[in-house]
């Protein structure tokens, strides 16, 4: 088995990604955060949150929200769910799960670029130039772990893709990433128990003598992150990626595919303890032939991996405690354009979400007969970030502050999504 570092992060990176969570020391102050009493603290032990990211802006009106009759409407047609709405008849077992799930149909956001809706929709902000802002997962994982002292992985973990990065929370927060079999190149699971044995006991005859040399405090910290990661390596939590020892029942359910083995992933991940895991599921850039798209690969694929999940985490009991949220950068157009495909549109588009406490087997909020417009109030990147926050647990009134001392608001100070919360 491999280990991957997060995206674009060399080996040198990763020894520094270590050595940021090794140096934590559990004073949020270290970090620039003002922390607020809250009264759900004890409750927060078991949350998270496992986001499902559609790279390349799906056609929510495809699949969510549909427009039968409609000349923007396309070719598939709404079934009845277990929930209080339809979604596409391509998503037949989703649709057996929908009691679990509610959809945003009012999301109506400023970002129709992939590089800055994907910057958007996953911190809040709209990009700038003077500051990184940390991700869903880096805020997540950084405000779940404080009563997670047992964890001996990563905190966020990436499958199957990048995601954004931890921003002006340092390294310590930052995305593990993983391929969907949960392999990472530069650091190797698969050194025999003696060779490793030798080279533990060889480093640390090393280690001992700089230190007893006097030559300062970086051999002490480096020490330190050696040990970080042998405990890595060596940690049982690791089989959590070992998603091929799984049943082979459990597998097919899951489908046998990457996006399949990463929500089966994901499920095993947070089981032992992960705050937040991300599954990307890629391809959904479709500017021409967006039907035959869908409906021969795309869709099957996310029917399956996305209700074995959410049934798995129903059935376990922890759905109660894990946010679900399934998004892309934006939504594509009402428009079927001359390549019989969709473009970028952000104007009037969905996501769905569940768990954690939030309302279950609802529309929120509506468009227009086309999809063009959405009708009463919107939503945008911030409110929704705001609601899963509140739904984990996390206080709304959380400050940090970024590496130019500006006081940041946790979710950029969004609004909640009454309708979704119980």
């Amino acid at each position: 088995m491999f280990f991957t570092t997060p995206s674009g992060m060399t080996r040198r990176h990763f020894m520094r990604h270590l050595a940021g969570a090794s140096a934590l020391t559990g004073s949020a102050l270290a970090m620039g955060q003002t922390l607020c009493v809250h009264a759900n603290e004890l409750k927060r032990r078991n949350k998270a949150a496992i986001l499902l990211w559609m790279n390349g802006g799906p056609s929510t009106m495809d699949l969510w929200d549909l427009k039968p009759g409609a000349a923007t409407g396309g070719p598939f047609r709404p079934i009845a769910t277990t929930g209080d709405m339809q979604i596409s008849e391509h998503l037949p077992m989703m649709a057996t799960q929908m009691d679990k799930m509610s959809i945003v149909r009012s999301m109506s956001t400023r970002e129709a670029d992939h590089a800055r809706g994907r910057y958007y929709m996953h911190t809040g902000y709209v990009p700038n130039p003077n500051i990184i802002h940390p991700s869903y997962g880096s805020v997540i994982s950084h405000q779940l772990m404080a009563h997670r002292n047992d964890l001996e992985i990563p905190p966020f973990i990436a499958i199957g893709g990048a995601s954004e990065g931890p921003g002006f929370l340092g390294m310590a927060w930052a995305p593990f990433s993983v391929d969907a079999n949960g392999q990472v190149r530069n650091l190797s699971m698969n050194v025999e128990a003696a060779r490793m044995s030798e080279r533990i006991q060889a480093l640390s005859r090393l280690e001992t003598n700089f230190i007893n040399d006097n030559r300062g405090s970086a051999a002490v910290e480096h020490a330190k992150v050696i040990q970080k990661t042998l405990n890595l390596m060596t940690s049982r939590q690791m089989e959590a990626f070992r998603v091929e020892r799984e049943p082979a029942e459990v597998q097919d359910r899951y489908g046998r595919n990457n996006f399949g083995r990463g929500c089966l992933m994901a499920r095993r991940l947070v089981e032992i303890g992960v705050p937040f895991v991300e599954v990307t599921l890629g391809g959904w850039d479709n500017h021409q032939n967006i039907f035959p798209t869908l409906q021969n690969n795309l869709l099957p694929t996310l029917d399956r991996g996305m209700s074995a999940l959410i049934e798995d985490l129903y059935q376990r009991g922890m759905l109660q405690d894990t946010a679900v949220i399934w998004m892309g950068e934006f939504g594509r157009t009402p428009r079927i354009n001359g390549d019989a495909g969709r473009d970028h549109w952000a104007r009037s588009w969905s996501v769905v979400v569940g768990g954690a406490g939030m309302k279950p087997g609802v529309a929120i909020g509506a468009t227009n007969d086309d999809g063009t417009a959405v009708e009463g109030p919107t939503y945008s990147s911030e409110d929704l970030m705001a609601t899963i926050c509140r739904s984990l647990g996390i206080s709304l009134e959380t400050t940090f502050t970024s590496n130019d001392g500006r006081p940041m608001k946790i979710a950029n100070s969004g609004k909640v999504i009454k309708d979704l919360l119980a």
